[in-house]
């Protein structure tokens, strides 16, 4: 039987009933506080949280181990905690100082002259920015990868083009 091969989780997460990115970014702050090696299990209904997940996995060194649809629309995702990759950047734009909807306006600009796959590393320290930088890539299909708290109220972000 396939159930009893599944790890068990160590943390679950149900975001049913929330739209992307909100399951990602859920799944992410949950990771970042547990161990190399434990489990989260995903619960989501929003069909662009397969895509999202899978591809941040990927960038960042964990692992979607198993997914499976459940009776009622949600899918449940088993997500194993991997060894942090050091993300690379193309791009660095720091636009401290700048306030909203500035950082994003930027950061846009600086992605139409980059290629699909290329990442971004955008410093601000405008504190909308972490909800408008999730919008923004939940809109134009590019891949927030990570964020981190450089330091007190300064927010960089790692942000693949779609």
């Amino acid at each position: 039987m396939e159930s009893e091969t599944l790890i068990k989780p160590n943390i679950v997460v149900d975001m049913t009933g929330q739209v992307c990115p909100h399951p990602l970014l859920g799944a992410k702050r949950v990771l970042e506080d547990m161990k190399t090696g434990e489990a989260l299990l995903l619960k989501s209904d929003c069909p662009g949280t397969r895509d999202d997940l899978f591809s941040w996995a990927k960038a960042t060194g964990n692992e979607v181990t198993h997914s499976e649809k459940q009776p009622g629309g949600a899918t449940e995702y088993y997500v194993c905690k991997g060894k942090k990759a050091a993300i690379a950047p193309n791009v660095t734009l720091d636009v401290t100082g700048l306030v909203c909807p500035g950082p994003v306006i930027e950061a846009r600009k600086i992605f139409n002259t980059m290629s699909q796959g290329q990442i971004m590393k955008l410093v601000s320290t405008c504190p909308s920015t972490r909800d408008e930088v999730g919008t923004w890539c939940a809109a134009t299909g590019n891949v927030l990868l990570e964020t981190q708290e450089a330091g007190p109220g300064t927010w960089t972000f790692f942000i693949r083009k779609g």
